[in-house]
């Protein structure tokens, strides 16, 4: 696949980037490179290959779900600096 100068001036107008003139044909071609390599990797039998996400097997690391009891609004609100009811009061920030 070949990236054009114009590929890239496009690619800059949409991510509202003003390139020079050499950093255009600058990206142009490592895009070019890049995407040459990625048609080298292409050419590679992978169909016995397994996905991975990892490098290392990986197990779930998560704990089971429980239900626990709540530790109540007293206790919630024990701390609070200012309260009304149950509820935190806090300082207004829109004017």
């Amino acid at each position: 696949m070949k990236i054009t100068v114009a590929d890239v001036e496009y690619v800059a107008r949409l991510a509202r980037l003003a390139l020079s003139k050499a950093e255009t044909e600058l990206f142009a071609g490592q895009m070019d490179a890049i995407l040459g390599y990625v048609d080298k990797l292409n050419e590679l039998d992978t169909a016995d290959v397994r996905p991975t996400s990892h490098a290392v097997p990986m197990e779930n690391a998560f704990r089971e779900d429980a239900v626990n009891p709540s530790i109540g609004v007293e206790k919630a609100l024990a701390n609070a600096p200012d309260r009304v009811d149950s509820f935190y009061r806090v300082p207004k920030v829109i004017e």
